[in-house]
């Protein structure tokens, strides 16, 4: 039996404007196994986006606890989160958020270059994992001479560099278009396989869904 990387446990979430509180999640429950390729699947406003950055520990839960790689995210310090995003799981986000004044190789290998990591010990890795996805000659170039298609390949690059356990995906295929997106599903469909990282993806598309594993419905702040 696969172990659990990742464990949540009745997690809620309200946010409180003057006298309004609004419930965006209202108790869910979410586990994900080592090597596991799981859609989280909602319309717009379902809660899913705000699942996934709670799971990430990019945002904090009202009410419920996120144990991410065998710790309870609510018990370490930020230092130690950081750390974490650095080495043992990576975000990727709609929009790439790449650094515009930054080249492909530098984009992708910043969070190696913010461990204080020696390029001789990334930069092979860093190459493979390039050529791997088709930017091998894109490297020197900056973000504005990329296609979306390829921006969205590099924020993915970006978050394969360390070796995570697992990557967060926030609609990964939002900003392209059908072509694109499916390209990009294929990819972090075999990323899946062949490199055994476990996948945590947020969609609002039935298609893509399809291809993970397992597809978790979220509907007005619950599963389904």
């Amino acid at each position: 039996m696969s172990e659990l990387v990742l464990n949540a446990e009745n997690i809620k979430k309200s946010f409180v404007t003057g006298e309004v509180t609004a419930e965006v999640l209202k108790g869910v429950d979410f586990s994900l196994s080592e090597g596991e390729f799981v859609a989280i699947l909602g319309e717009s406003g379902s809660g899913k986006s705000t699942l996934l950055y709670i799971l990430a520990g990019i945002d904090k839960p009202t009410e419920g606890s996120v144990a991410l790689l065998g710790k309870n995210l609510a018990e370490i310090s930020d230092e130690s989160l950081a750390a974490m995003r650095r080495r043992d799981f990576s975000f990727v986000y709609q929009f790439d958020n790449l650094v515009p004044n930054l080249t492909v190789y530098e984009n992708v290998t910043l969070p190696l270059m913010l461990d204080k990591q020696k390029e001789s010990e990334y930069k092979d890795r860093a190459e493979d994992i390039l050529q791997y996805l088709g930017l091998a000659g894109r490297k020197k170039n900056y973000p504005r001479q990329l296609s979306g298609g390829e921006q969205q390949r590099t924020a993915i690059a970006r978050a394969l560099v360390t070796n995570p356990k697992v990557i967060f995906l926030d609609e990964p295929t939002g900003s392209l278009d059908k072509e694109r997106g499916r390209q990009v599903m294929e990819l972090l469909a075999d990323i899946n396989k062949t490199r055994k990282v476990a996948l945590v993806m947020v969609t609002h598309s039935e298609a893509h869904a399809q291809y993970a594993s397992r597809i978790v419905r979220v509907s007005d702040g619950l599963v389904v």
